[in-house]
């Protein structure tokens, strides 16, 4: 039986004992190193070359975070799966980031580190079932803020005249439907892509429908 190669990095001496107690009793998996830092981790993972690197995400010096950004960097046939005792939905956005292939909070059960141990090594990702629904619910509210954002400089006019030249209508078709002349239409038009730097009436249309526009403004 192939056993499953892992390194725990975790500052906290009793950490790392009782992870490789628990580890050590599985036919199917092996602790082949320890660190309790970056320094030491990156030259135990070079020597032992392990599939997978159970990272603590606090830690001294550098965060848990950046060293899984620079474990993925350096040995990309490694796997991270963090460990934290924080639910904290901005570190499991970070910690992804970074290339981390898990997140599991101490907390909880051993079978649920156990298993997440065997998907990461199976080349899936997962993440605590505790933190999924928030995670999306958090992703959810980021992508409506940059949607909001996206036309934060507009007017409310120039956000109307946006919506309409988004439908491909022509500068005299915007002024009779939100009746407004040609020129105050062309006007707009102008300063809205100033405000977005953008330089046509494509870049426009398709900035406005990627930023979900008729979200913002209702459609006819």
């Amino acid at each position: 039986m192939n056993r499953i190669r892992i390194v725990i990095v975790d500052d906290h001496a009793l950490v790392r004992m009782g992870l490789t107690t628990l580890i050590c009793d599985r036919p199917d998996m092996q602790v082949v190193g320890e660190a309790s830092n970056l320094t030491q981790a990156l030259r135990v993972i070079e020597e032992t070359q392990p599939q997978i690197v159970l990272m603590d995400i606090r830690m001294p010096g550098e965060s848990g975070i950046e060293a899984t950004r620079q474990i993925v960097q350096r040995f990309p046939q490694t796997r991270v799966i963090i460990l934290t005792s924080y639910s904290d939905d901005e570190l499991v956005m970070r910690a992804i980031h970074a290339g981390a292939s898990g997140y599991v909070l101490k907390q909880a059960d051993n079978d649920v580190l156990l298993d997440a141990i065997q998907t990461v090594a199976r080349g899936e990702s997962l993440l605590d079932p505790a933190t999924t629904t928030r995670l999306l619910h958090f992703v959810r509210e980021m992508e409506r803020k940059a949607e909001q954002n996206a036309f934060r400089d507009l007017s409310e006019r120039e956000l109307s005249v946006l919506a309409e030249l988004a439908k491909g209508k022509t500068n005299a078709e915007i002024g009779r439907t939100l009746h407004l002349s040609e020129k105050t239409v062309r006007n707009h038009v102008s300063v809205i892509l100033e405000k977005l730097h953008l330089s046509n009436r494509v870049e426009l249309a398709t900035y406005a429908v990627e930023h979900h526009i008729f979200d913002l403004v209702k459609r006819d």
